[in-house]
Order: C-alpha cells, then structure tokens, then sequence
C-alpha cells in the first residue's frame, strides 16, 4: 500500500501558508524532525502522528494512506471548519440523549414544527431534554432510536405527516446498500432516503426515492450531520393495496372458474 505521508504534510502546510518552522513549533517538535517527516527521510512515531492529525484535522488513516491531492473545494473548506468526514465514518461523536426515570433510554420525537431547528440543536442537551418521548417495548434494549417526521411524497408508503423510528449510526461504514435511512444535512435538513455508496468514492452516496417521479441525486458526505437507520414507522394512514396485473388475472380467472363449477352445478340439478 502507497503512504501519503510526506506528500500530504507538504500539501496541508503550504494549504495554510506556514512554514516548516512555523509547524515544527505548533507542535512543539524541532524543524529537523519536522522536515524529515516532509521529506519522507524519518517517519513518525505514534505520538507525533497523532499531534499532526489533530492540527491538520485529518483522520490519521487518510493522512498516511489517502492522497489528499485529490479532494474537492468542498473537502478543504470542511477541513477549515473542522468537519471533515468521509463515508468510512471517521467523524464520530457522543449522542446528547434522554433516559427515562427508570434510566432506560426513550425515543425522542422530533416534532413537525420543530424539524427545522433540529440540525441546530441536535447536539444541544436543552433542545433534547424538551422533546416528547416514548418508547416501544419490541425495540432492542442496547440500540437508540429517534423519531423524525415525513414530509413529501418521494417515499411511498410512508406518507406525508408520518414518523420514521430509526436507529442511530455510529459509524458509517455500516451503511448498507440499497436501505432506507435518515439523514440530517447541513442544507437540506431531515432527509429521508435509500441511500448507496458509489464504489471508489468516498465522499459523496447517492441518495434515491420510492417514487419513481424524483430523480436520484449525490450527496457529499461533509454534508451530513447524523445517519439514523430506518426501522419502522407511524402513520395516521392505511397504505392503499396495489395489486398488479398479473395478481388481476389470476383473480378474473379465479372467479371465472368458481362462475362455471356454479354453472356446471345448476345444469346439473335441472
């Protein structure tokens, strides 16, 4: 496997405009050390590795085997704000959640009107503790779960006015192809999706609708904010029973059947 290392040192100071004795000095190593990192003449050791992934705000793994030569506008700017993620999970925090008087976990509703503030809240113990709860005795007893609501037609059949129950992703490379999920975005807020990872892309997925009508569309991962698993949902409405055509025929034929062993019986008594 190709290491990075030296080149993307080189890359993420001369991003910052710093020298190699400015950096040494942040991270209070000499300017020998440092450039023999740089120039690919020492390697660190894994308290030295650490100090840089944490100034650089780069996950380690990616400062050793990921070219950074390769990543977008969108990537450096998450960088400055100190969010950078990819799909393999790396940016991992603690759920601010509530417990019951019996300290077992609830599930917090998001509630339609309050929707919006949710990815200004979400890590704000305040705006949780206010949330009505509840629970569903048929969950897992070790997982968290969360409800948010549904707006749009883009997943039948869970309609408009409706409530997913998700379970909390912790880490997403877990994300499993071709499933339901919620996201919370910066952009576009509580997103619900069948989500798939595009292969040799770790940035972006592709999120997709139910409804046919809605076009798939990419979504960098720098964008997301928490990824909640779809479970179940809760709906004030009975989704309508579509039969196809083949299910019609076989029941046009069904009846016609019973009509003529009625038929054959009433010839029979006359």
């Amino acid at each position: 496997m190709e290491i990075f290392l030296a080149t993307n040192l080189k890359l993420l100071r001369k991003y910052r405009k710093m020298s190699q004795e400015d950096v040494a000095n942040k991270l209070n190593l000499t300017r020998s050390s440092y450039s023999g990192y740089e120039n690919g003449v020492a390697e660190p050791g894994i308290e030295n590795l650490v100090k840089m992934s944490k100034f650089y705000r780069i996950p380690t793994d990616d400062l050793l085997n990921r070219n950074l030569e390769e990543l977008s506008s969108s990537d450096w700017e998450a960088i400055e704000k100190g969010v950078y993620a990819d799909i393999k999970g790396r940016k991992l925090r603690v759920l601010t959640a509530m417990v019951s008087e019996k300290n077992e976990e609830t599930i917090e509703m998001i509630p339609q009107k309050a929707s919006a503030g949710y990815t200004l809240g979400y890590a704000d113990p305040d705006y949780i503790k206010v949330l009505p709860t509840f629970q569903l005795p048929f969950l897992k007893k070790d997982k968290k779960y969360r409800s948010f609501p549904i707006s749009g037609d883009s997943m039948p059949p869970v309609s408009p006015g409706s409530y997913v129950v998700a379970e909390y992703v912790q880490n997403w490379v877990n994300l499993k192809n071709n499933h339901p999920y919620i996201l919370v975005t910066k952009e576009e807020g509580i997103v619900f999706k069948i989500v798939n990872k595009i292969p040799g892309k770790e940035n972006v997925i592709q999120l997709s609708s139910t409804n046919p009508l809605y076009e798939p569309y990419l979504l960098d991962v720098n964008e997301i904010i928490e990824v909640w698993k779809f479970v179940n949902y809760i709906s004030h409405d009975l989704p309508e029973v579509t039969i196809s055509e083949n299910d019609l025929i076989k029941s046009v034929k069904g009846i016609q059947k019973q009509v003529n062993e009625i038929k054959s019986l009433i010839h029979k008594d006359a």
